[in-house]
């Protein structure tokens, strides 16, 4: 029932392993990042939306989903196991819908919302 990988030596020096570790962070960066943008949009008492800005906010609504995302992609490639990569595909089903959900919110509800940014893929969706 119990999935464990083993790696040898040469596995701290494969690719896969150091561009999954990159993902792994640069994804983290960018949920933190934005989720402190989202913790501070409102000042304390304050009930109103507000369009969120900077970051990787620019370019997506669902930036803190991007980085989710990223981030367990990434794990799944340092990881190079397809429990992690399972992992990784659940958590795009699970919080895509969401950004997508969010962006067609923001939409409707701000009609200064900038109009180039995606929902969830910077440029593309």
């Amino acid at each position: 029932m119990v999935y464990c990988a083993e790696y040898d030596d040469a596995w701290l020096t494969d690719i896969r392993l150091i561009l999954g570790g990159i993902m792994f962070l640069l994804g983290m960066a960018i949920n933190i990042h934005s989720d402190d943008i989202l913790r501070n949009l409102r000042k304390p008492g304050e009930i109103n939306y507000k369009i969120p800005r900077g970051g990787m906010f620019e370019y997506v609504s669902g930036a803190n989903f991007l980085g989710e995302i990223i981030e367990w992609f990434g794990y799944a490639l340092a990881t190079w196991s397809l429990p992690a990569l399972s992992f990784a595909f659940f958590t795009l089903c699970s919080v895509g819908p969401r950004a997508y959900h969010h962006h067609r919110y923001y939409l409707e509800k701000f009609e200064d919302y900038p109009k180039s940014r995606k929902a969830l893929i910077p440029f593309v969706f």
